[in-house]
This record gives C-alpha cells, sequence and structure tokens, in this order.
C-alpha cells in the first residue's frame, strides 16, 4: 500500500493505542514510541497495532503512517481511525440468582457447591473453511 518510490515509513499514534512493527525473520516486534523513528520499507514488515481499553467515543484514536522517498524527503501519508469496543462476559459466578458485571469470583473458578465461576464451552474448531 506504499507510494511508489517510498523507501521508508515512520508511524505516529494517539496515546490510547499500542504499535509494534515486525520485520521478517525476527521474533520480537520492535515498539513505534512515535518520536520520529523510521524504519526501511521491505517487503514483509508488518504494522501491529491495538487498543488496550475500550473508547469513550467512535473513532477517538488514530494511526499515522508517513512514507518518505531515498534521503528523507516526505510523499504522503495513510491513516486509520480507531473504536475500542469493550466485550464482557457478564454471569452469575458465584450462583446466587444475580447476573454482577464486577463480581469478585468472576476471574476463578471453584468446584463443589460453594463453588463460583462460570464454564464456557467454545467451539473454535473450521467446521465450515
Amino acid at each position: 500500500a506504499a507510494p511508489a518510490g517510498a523507501v521508508a515509513f515512520g508511524v505516529k499514534h494517539t496515546e490510547g493505542v499500542s504499535v509494534d512493527v515486525l520485520f521478517r525473520g525476527r521474533a520480537e516486534p520492535e515498539a513505534a514510541s512515535g518520536t520520529g523513528t523510521r524504519w526501511p520499507l521491505d517487503e514483509g514488515t508488518v504494522l501491529r497495532f491495538s487498543m488496550s481499553q475500550a473508547s469513550s467515543e467512535v473513532n477517538d484514536n488514530k494511526v499515522t503512517v508517513s512514507f518518505y522517498a531515498e534521503g528523507g524527503k516526505p510523499i504522503n501519508q495513510a491513516g486509520v481511525f480507531l473504536t475500542g469496543v469493550g466485550i464482557s462476559l457478564d454471569v452469575d459466578a458465584d450462583q446466587d440468582g444475580v447476573v454482577e458485571k464486577n463480581s469478585p469470583n468472576k476471574a476463578s473458578w471453584a468446584w463443589g457447591p460453594e463453588g463460583h465461576g462460570a464454564i464456557v464451552l467454545v467451539s473454535c474448531d473450521k467446521e465450515f473453511p
């Protein structure tokens, strides 16, 4: 997706976003801090971005990738707006008949009549490839 003539790129992002740069052949990603670092534009390079919390409004976070020509001349930019969506599994974790969002027993499970927790069965195989 890089423009013609681009040989390097840089990444800027809002505070709510984490960005890693993954290079072919390297197991560990390099964090993109947004402080003016530029990386070579090589085939197999991947930008991985994520959010660790839900957004307060739609499109409140952004990642901008700047492309540079030989010598560091800026060519173009591409950007993406992000909205983090919070997902929570709410259950009757202490089995008292009340579903609570922040039950202290939600994160653990104990067997028996005085037990707590939930059992979730997920089908994640490829029945329909």
